[in-house]
Parts: structure tokens; C-alpha cells; sequence
């Protein structure tokens, strides 16, 4: 016979009022133990003995009921989780109030952390336990009324799974992910509770950037309160709430991150909400402000300092991590895994998602880039498919690349290595993911709080170098530069972090071992100026720079008084001096200089060589034979007799000019004496004549006409042409009387006409009977009229 699961289950037990057999179902409150779980309280942050004490007395009693309620069977288990709200009070103490390992606690005693590492174990396999619905064959329950019982009794939800995530991510990331997959999946209500849960983590961002007195893109949309005007920013606040603000910041960012990280499948909860861009919002915002606000306190607690910096440079890591995330999830794995036809939709999301953060988020998208480059993930969005939009892609890439401008862009050697974080004061530390507690949890967080974009840098000198050096030995003036030096080399040239370590005792072990008041040593130049130099003097006997020894016998001011052998290219016959390259003024004798260019001078001129070289060649274009003389026995290699057939005599018997008119004495006179026009006495009809002449010319240049009759219209047209250019010639105006007549009335007048009739109303004085008066004076004034 099948077994029933729990849910179907009937049990037959005495009732202990009537003694008598009665049935009832195996989930009842009946079946529950009377248990009393006692709620769990932290270990105290000072290991007094007597909290101490007080802490394992408390820890001891819920680790023993943990213990006994893991060893219940399957059906008594299940009722106490049920109907014990004791239990669920005590599982929610732990999960509320146990030390997170970003949380700043003293290194505890050994016992304690003992009790700690059980109390961890129990929890986790009591909630792993409670998220199984079939243990064995025998020992299940239905699905659907598993997930009924979770979702009703309240044994999960978000804020437990979300604690459950950052408790428990490190090191059952498998089991994990299995158990929260598996409530999930048989209770899809979780999902509508996530849903509504994303308005509270969004408003726990703004919440922050009002602490700080910042507005983010939405705080436009809602009235400012009147007691928000008040607000301090991070750089005038209080330490200790400066303090409290970035905690918060980090607890928030290491759960989100770790829960996504287990169940990367609440992404697609996250976007309905439009999280990555208010995500790149908030950190466009608050990151930089908090970070400006803590180097402007240098000269508070240094310690408190460098830890805030560590766990600001954590959430930073922690924010970009969850966008990655989102993208990965969203756009990125559904193109790996979906075919050709369905990843449209997903490239068209990661295209809006980028170009919505390209306004106004430079620095979120420098540092993003850091860690996880665009550019690749562009690339493989062009590798699966062909039919990425180049356009979109390139402006993006390119918006990418003047975020970087300005700032000096430095690239990690090994893209896997994590970045370091640039602490003012403290520390440079790794990231490694979020887990249990641990047994000193001061210096476990130096692993794993990191920057999100600082990478070591190449090393730098000269001026820069000593302004570092200087800036170090200002607050400590008793070390040497030689140790600072090395401490600077250490640490990537910060001198923050250099003085931080040194007044907190936490050098790297190599530069403990180094003297503190070490010198400094001056590096020679590399390439000096006597070893670099390069002339036609180098290693010269003379050359003092290369030889430590020069025989000075040799060297003398002024003219030789003696020389022993002349030299075959000195002047002067006594002179001693061997030979020597073109080019040396020797030392010995003062007048070679002269001497030398006068007699290259003259040896130049009578050098005829080059002459005589060419002559013979030029020779060979002034010899012109007529005749070849033969000497007896040669063949004739051209015989005139010989018939040439390239030669054309077509044209031989022509006899070319014998029948021209023209004469010797035609060809050789002279030409007429002409006066100058210039010179000539005018005579009366002579422009008459010139212009008969320039008619007649102009007559003969005209083309010929041929004999073939022409279109009497064209002739017209030809003839009215010559009379009215002859007419304009002669100064006669176009009669325009037919133009100004118009058409009939009523037809309307063509614009000739109305310009013509402007024309005649303007001018009509000029002519007709508009002048009389004028002409009758004119008449008087010449006696024609009797006055």
C-alpha cells in the first residue's frame, strides 16, 4: 500500500480526557510538545566574563532545542514547526540580530566562537529541513500542500530569505540555491511577494540619499518636507552618523547582492521596477559624495576612517556585482541559450537598459567598465546575432569611452583579479564574497571590502616622487626617505595609506624588517651625458672624457718650432704629425687650417679627371660621316642601289609649286608705305566710308548662302532683325504703339502693354504738344516770334 503524504494522514491515538482510540489528522496542534524556545541574543561586543557567560548559558539552551526538534520524526517535526510560535520567534532572533561579517565586533573568546559556529549549523539545517517536502518514499508531503503550509503559517518570506541568503551564501551556495529554488517553485505566491517588497528596497536608497541631504531623479516628483531643508550633508554630519549611514549602506547592498546571487531568477522582479537605472542612480549620486566626505576628514579617528572607506569600497563593489547580475540574467544567458529566431527582445533590452544610463552617468559607468568590460559583452551580443543595430552599439561604446576622459584609465593585468581599494587611511584590501562569521573578523575584512575601479598604477619619480616622500615626512620626521621610498613602492604610491599603516603597526612584513631611518639613495642617471654624447672626436686620442692619460708632448699653443718628418698632407715641411682623416685640425701645426683649404681649393680646379672621363663620350655626337670608308675585304653593310621598302613614292613625278601664280618677286617685296592712322589729316566722309567698309566686311564674313531656298519666315525674321539693330545704331526707339494699345477691353492687358503705358505717362512731355510753352520761348529767345 502507497504511503499517504503528511497532509492525507490520519493517526489513531487514546484521548487523553476519555481514554478512548479517536482519529485525527497527523498536522495537528494536539501533536504538538510543550517546548519553550528561548529567544538568541548576539555575544557581547567586550568579552566581559560575565556577559560571556551569559551569552553561552542562552546560546546552550537554544542549540539543545534545535538539536531535539532536528531529531523528531517527520510528523512531530512538522507540527512543532507549525504550531510552536515560539520556535518561529527564535528562529527569527537569529536571523535578525547574528553578527554579519561585515559587522564590526571584537575578535570573541575561543568558546564563543565555538557556540557561534554550532548555533550556525543548527539554524541552517532546522530552515533546510523546514524548505524539504518529501524526506523518503514514506516521509513527504504534496507539493500543493506544502506549499500552503509555508505560505499560510508564515515559515517564509522575503526579509528570511533575503537574511537567509547573506547568513548562509558562503559555502551551501548548492543547498541554497536547491531550497530556496524549491519554495519558490511550489508556492508562486513568493514572486507576487517580491514584487511588492521592491518599493520598500527602493525606498531604503532614497531613504539614504535624504540622511545625506541628496535628491535623487525621483525626488523631483514628491514635495520636499520642511524638515528635510535642514539636513546636513555627509561632509557636515557627525562622524558617528556618517558612520550609521554607510553600515546601512552596506548591509543593504551585501543582501541584495547575495540573494541575487543565489536566486539570480528574482532578476526579472527586480527590471519591473526599472532597478538598474535607479541602481546607477543612486550610486551616481551618493558613492561619490560619501567619499568626498570622508577625505575631507583626515585628521578625525583614522582608524574608524580607514574601516568606514573599507566598507563604502564594498558596497561599491557589492552595487556594481548586482547590476552585472541583472544584465547577465536579463539579456546576456537568454541569448546564449535562446535560438536565432527568440533573442531579439533580449539584445533590444540590454540596448535600452545601457542608452537609458548614458546622460549624466559617467562615473558609474567607469567604474562598471572596470570590472566588467562593455565592450565585451557588446561583443558577444554582435557574435549571436547578425542583426545587432551598429549604430546603437557604437554610440554606446562611445559614450563608454568619454566617461574615461579625463581620468587616467588603467586596466587590471589579470582580469580576474579583483581591483584594490583606495583607502585615505587605511588599508589596501581584496574582496571575496560574504559568509559566516568569522574568528577575527577585523582582519577577514580587509579581504573583503575592495574598491570598485582602483588599480595599481606604474610607478612614478622625479618631482611627483618627492612631493610624495615629502608629505609623508611632514606628519613623521623621524623616518628616512629610503623607507618611505619602499613604503611607497608597497603601497602603490599612496601616502594616506602608507601613514595609516605605519601609525596602526600593520606593515606588511617586508618593510617591518626594514630599517625606519634607511636613506634614501640617489640613482645614478641611467644615461649620462659623457656616456651618451656621439661626435668625430669619440675615443680620440685627445678624448679626455675616454682616456684618463694624454701625451701632452704632443699638444703646444702656437706655431711648431720644430718638426722632425713632414707629413704627406701637412704644409709645412718640419711638421712631425702622422696622417690623419680629412677633417682633423692638428693640434701642432696653427697654419694648417689655411693652408689646407687653399690647397683643397687649387687641387680642386686642376683635377681633370671627370673632364676627361666625358670628353671621349661627348666626342662620339660631334662625328658626322658622309662617307664610310672601306678597307679592302669588308662587306658593304649599306648598298645605295639597294630597294628600300619603307620608302614611299607615291608623290615623285608631282611637280610641287611649278604651277603657282605667285612670283619670286611676289614673295620678296616689301610692303607698301602706309601713314599711321594716328598721323592722318581727317577728311570729310572718311567715317562715312569706314563704315561702308566695316558693312562690307561684315557682309563677306557672312556665310554664303547656299542655293537650296530658305523659309520665308526666317528671312523676316533676319530682316527685321538688321532694321532694328540698324535702327538702334542710327538712335531711333522701338515703336511701342501697338504695344501700348493693348487688347480689347474686357480681355485684359498682357505686362508689356502696362509697362509700356507706365513709360508713356512718365515721359509723355518730351513729346507731341506737351511742350509748347517750352518751344515758344525757345522760338522767342531766337527771334523767330516778334515779342
Amino acid at each position: 500500500m502507497p504511503a499517504l503524504p503528511l497532509d492525507q494522514l490520519q493517526i489513531t491515538h487514546t484521548d487523553l480526557k476519555t481514554g478512548k482510540l479517536r482519529t485525527s489528522p497527523a498536522l495537528h496542534p494536539e501533536q504538538k510538545a510543550d517546548r519553550y524556545f528561548v529567544l538568541y541574543k548576539p555575544p557581547p561586543k567586550d568579552n566581559i566574563p560575565a556577559l560571556v557567560e551569559e551569552y553561552l548559558e542562552r546560546a546552550t539552551f537554544v542549540a539543545n532545542d534545535l538539536d531535539w526538534l532536528l531529531a523528531l520524526p517527520h510528523d512531530k517535526f512538522w507540527c512543532q514547526v507549525i504550531f510552536d510560535e515560539t520556535l518561529q520567534k527564535c528562529l527569527d532572533s537569529y536571523l535578525r540580530y547574528v553578527p554579519r561579517k561585515f559587522d564590526e565586533w571584537v575578535a570573541p573568546a575561543p568558546e564563543v566562537v565555538d557556540m557561534q559556529k554550532r548555533l550556525h549549523r543548527s539554524v541552517f539545517l532546522t530552515f533546510l529541513r523546514m524548505s524539504t517536502h518529501k524526506e523518503s518514499k514514506d516521509h513527504f508531503i504534496s507539493p500543493s500542500a506544502f506549499g500552503e503550509i509555508l505560505y499560510n503559517n508564515f515559515l517564509f518570506d522575503i526579509p528570511k530569505i533575503l537574511d537567509l541568503c547573506v547568513l548562509f551564501g558562503k559555502g551551501n551556495s548548492p543547498l541554497l540555491q536547491k531550497m530556496i529554488g524549491n519554495i519558490f517553485t511550489q508556492q508562486p505566491s513568493y514572486y507576487n511577494d517580491l514584487d511588492e517588497t521592491m518599493p520598500t528596497i527602493l525606498q531604503v536608497f532614497s531613504n539614504i540619499l535624504q540622511h545625506c541631504g541628496l535628491q535623487g531623479d525621483g525626488a523631483s516628483a514628491t514635495p520636499q518636507k520642511l524638515e528635510e531643508r535642514g539636513r546636513l550633508t555627509p561632509s557636515d554630519m557627525p562622524l558617528l552618523e556618517l558612520k550609521d549611514i554607510v553600515l546601512y549602506l552596506c548591509d543593504t547592498c551585501t543582501t541584495l547582492w547575495a540573494f541575487l546571487d543565489i536566486f539570480p531568477l528574482a532578476c526579472q522582479t527586480f527590471q519591473k521596477h526599472d532597478f538598474c537605472y535607479r541602481l546607477a542612480s543612486f550610486y551616481e549620486i551618493a558613492i561619490p559624495e560619501l567619499e568626498s566626505a570622508m577625505k575631507k576628514r583626515r585628521l578625525e579617528d583614522s582608524k574608524l576612517l580607514g574601516d568606514l572607506w573599507q566598507r563604502l569600497s564594498h558596497s561599491r563593489k557589492k552595487l556594481l556585482e548586482i547590476f552585472h547580475i541583472l544584465i547577465n540574467q536579463i539579456c546576456l544567458l537568454p541569448v546564449l541559450e535562446s535560438s536565432c529566431d527568440n533573442i531579439q527582445g533580449f539584445i533590444e533590452e540590454f540596448l535600452q537598459i545601457f542608452s537609458s544610463l548614458l546622460q549624466e552617468k559617467s562615473r558609474f559607468l567607469r567604474d562598471y567598465d572596470t570590472l566588467f568590460p562593455v565592450a565585451d559583452d557588446v561583443s558577444l551580443l554582435q557574435q549571436a546575432s547578425a542583426v545587432l543595430d551598429e549604430t546603437r552599439t557604437a554610440y554606446i561604446l562611445q559614450a563608454v569611452e568619454s566617461a574615461w576622459e579625463g581620468v587616467d584609465r588603467r586596466k587590471a593585468t589579470d582580469a580576474k583579479d579583483p581591483p584594490v581599494a583606495e583607502d585615505p587611511n587605511g588599508v589596501t584590501v581584496l574582496a571575496e564574497p560574504v559568509g559566516g562569521p568569522s574568528s577575527h573578523p577585523e582582519n577577514s575584512e580587509e579581504e573583503e571590502c575592495m574598491g570598485a575601479a582602483a588599480t595599481l598604477g606604474p610607478p612614478v619619480c622625479g618631482v611627483e616622487l618627492d612631493s610624495l616622500i615629502s608629505q609623508v615626512k611632514d606628519l613623521l620626521p623621524d623616518l628616512g626617505e629610503g623607507f618611505i621610498l619602499a613604503c611607497l613602492e608597497h603601497y602603490t604610491y599612496n601616502p594616506e595609506q602608507v601613514i595609516n599603516n605605519i601609525l596602526e603597526e600593520r606593515l606588511a612584513p617586508a618593510l617591518s624588517q626594514l630599517d625606519r631611518s634607511l636613506d634614501r639613495q640617489v640613482k645614478p642617471d641611467p644615461t649620462p651625458l659623457l656616456t651618451s654624447r656621439h661626435n668625430v672626436f669619440q675615443n680620440d686620442e685627445f678624448d679626455v672624457f675616454s682616456r684618463d692619460s694624454v701625451d701632452l708632448s704632443r699638444v703646444h699653443k702656437g706655431r711648431s718650432a720644430v718638426c722632425a718628418s713632414p707629413s704627406p698632407w701637412c704644409l709645412e715641411p718640419s711638421c712631425s704629425q702622422p696622417s690623419k682623416p680629412d677633417g682633423f685640425l692638428s693640434l701642432c701645426c696653427p697654419r694648417l687650417s689655411a693652408a689646407r683649404k687653399e690647397e683643397n681649393t687649387r687641387s680642386l680646379l686642376n683635377d681633370k679627371r671627370d673632364v676627361v672621363a666625358q670628353r671621349q663620350r661627348y666626342e662620339q655626337y660631334s662625328v658626322v660621316v658622309e662617307e664610310v670608308p672601306l678597307q679592302p675585304g669588308e662587306g658593304l653593310s649599306y648598298r645605295g642601289d639597294d630597294y628600300e621598302d619603307e620608302y614611299d613614292d607615291t608623290y615623285d613625278g608631282n611637280q610641287v609649286g611649278a604651277n603657282d601664280a605667285d612670283s619670286d618677286d611676289e614673295l620678296i617685296s616689301r610692303r607698301p608705305f602706309t601713314i599711321p592712322q594716328v598721323l592722318r589729316t581727317k577728311v570729310p566722309g572718311e567715317g562715312q566710308e569706314e563704315d561702308e567698309e566695316e558693312e562690307e566686311e561684315a557682309e563677306e564674313e557672312a556665310p554664303k548662302p547656299d542655293h537650296f531656298v530658305q523659309d520665308p519666315a526666317v528671312l523676316r525674321e533676319k530682316a527685321e532683325a538688321r532694321r532694328m539693330a540698324f535702327l538702334t545704331r542710327k538712335g531711333y526707339r522701338h515703336d511701342s504703339s501697338t504695344v501700348v494699345a493693348g487688347s480689347p477691353r474686357g480681355h485684359g492687358q498682357s505686362r508689356e502693354t502696362t509697362q509700356e503705358r507706365r513709360k508713356k505717362e512718365a515721359n509723355k512731355a518730351t513729346r507731341a504738344n506737351h511742350n509748347r510753352r517750352t518751344m515758344a520761348d525757345r522760338k522767342r529767345s531766337k527771334g523767330m516770334i516778334p515779342s
